[in-house]
């Protein structure tokens, strides 16, 4: 039987989107406690079934979707593209490998054409025959049609025969930045990759007594478990804290913490990372979209993914890569060297500038930002990530400008650390930042 808590969370799904709610319009119309509506309308925020908007209120608007590329199939490539299918439907499923320009003679094209991979040609029929027989997709550009005779051999084949108004150069662009795009997914670290599964989680069930929880930490060795209803909902976590001193009949549900924190699967560890670090948690279950349990994360696994990710080199490049690739850390051990700190150089490239020639100030922000992570390991081995960030740009910064950025740590503490930048040209000061960061815990 359906909880008040679900019932209330299927009216506002069936709600138009736009339409605007509030605790006590949900209260009223479904003759229920506010409390009970402001937890579902909370739980509902959650999933992305409303949203509250400043001097506006809470609308329904609808939920978004998950637009990461898990891998690329050539399904995928019909929506990059904007292309629709001409034959073999049922291979839309299968996964591309590498694509192929069909700008050369059939005999020639044959050694590059592998099965898994998609050979982009125009209005030659020869080569695409050629493509499925060996085993390849085909994506026909400038919106030319095929034949009947090469749609009923896709078909046969199940392999995709496309076609797209696009010319061979954007589409072979679009899907290399799907390509590379789906390389920096991978190699950014989620929750997913790090989690205890729920077969492993140990949790208690509303109801339990506190007796449960002495009996479940002597066991387990763990102080730290979730609460979750028969449906397998999050309710809370109980804590050793929460327990203390209380007597051993009393129910759990009177003594844990409602609406704690959760975390999905496809969120990123960075993210959790700095959750938790900021919180001050040790735990936190991993639920789905319905806030059902799937496993739980611990502090010392987010710690350790952390230090990993960030001695890893990455699979493909990033934007930010790219604008940092270029700063160089002058070391000041030599003699002929009279300050005291490293100092970190870079020139600004025609990719750094933007439309009247000076530098971006996003583009300054993420190199001073990365200088400030920089500094902090290498005089602490500390890895950090950025919480605040208060830059001033007292001068142009040019083109071909080189540049200068001394950093000096301000501040640092167990969980933070404040850090003072300059950026100079010329031994002029043209910007000056203080950044804050959280730093992380060693491993």
């Amino acid at each position: 039987m359906a909880t008040k808590h679900d019932l209330i969370l299927e009216h506002i799904e069936n709600l138009p989107v736009g339409e605007r709610i509030s605790v006590r319009s949900i209260a009223k119309n479904l003759r229920v406690s506010e409390g009970t509506a402001y937890r579902a309308i909370k739980d509902a925020e959650n999933i992305g079934l409303v949203s509250t908007i400043q001097r506006v209120g809470t609308i329904r608007i609808e939920r978004k979707l998950k637009k990461n590329i898990e891998r690329l199939t050539f399904g995928e490539v019909v929506r990059i593209i904007e292309g629709e299918v001409l034959g073999g439907s049922n291979g839309l499923d299968k996964d591309l490998n590498k694509f192929v320009i069909g700008a050369m003679t059939e005999e020639a094209m044959r050694r590059y054409i592998t099965p898994g991979s998609l050979l982009i040609i125009g209005n030659r029929e020869g080569a695409q025959k050629l493509a499925l027989q060996d085993g390849a997709a085909v994506l026909i550009t400038g919106g030319f049609d095929t034949t009947p005779e090469i749609a009923k051999l896709a078909d046969d084949l199940e392999l995709p025969v496309l076609s797209t108004t696009y010319d061979s150069f954007t589409v072979a662009t679009m899907i290399n930045r799907a390509l590379s795009d789906q390389l920096i997914k991978k190699d950014i670290m989620q929750v997913s990759d790090i989690y205890m599964p729920l077969e492993k989680t140990v949790y208690l069930q509303s109801g339990d007594t506190i007796a449960n929880y002495h009996r479940l930490s002597e066991k387990t060795g763990h102080s730290r478990f979730p609460v979750v209803n028969k449906s397998m909902r999050v309710l809370g976590v109980v804590t050793a804290k929460d327990v203390l001193g209380k007597a051993d009949n009393q129910v759990i549900d009177r003594v844990m913490t409602r609406d704690p924190n959760v975390v999905k699967q496809s969120m990123s560890v960075a993210s959790v990372s700095h959750q938790m670090i900021w919180d001050g948690l040790e735990m936190m279950p991993v639920v789905k979209d319905d806030l059902s349990l799937v496993g739980m994360v611990s502090r010392q696994d987010v710690m350790k993914a952390m230090q990993l990710v960030q001695r890893q080199p990455q699979m493909s490049n990033t934007i930010s890569d790219q604008i940092v690739g270029d700063i160089v850390t002058i070391d000041t051990d030599r003699e002929d060297n009279l300050l005291e700190n490293p100092y970190f150089k870079f020139e600004v490239t025609p990719q750094m500038v933007n439309s009247v020639g000076t530098i971006s100030f996003g583009v300054l922000s993420e190199i001073v930002a990365n200088v400030a992570q920089r500094s902090i390991l290498m005089d602490q081995r500390r890895n950090t990530l950025i919480e605040q960030m208060n830059l001033h740009y007292l001068r142009l910064i040019q083109l071909e400008s080189e540049i200068e950025i001394h950093s000096k740590t301000l501040e640092l503490g167990r969980r933070s650390a404040k850090v003072d930048l300059e950026v100079y040209i010329d031994n002029v000061i043209v910007a000056k930042a203080i950044v804050v960061c959280q730093v992380m815990e060693r491993s």
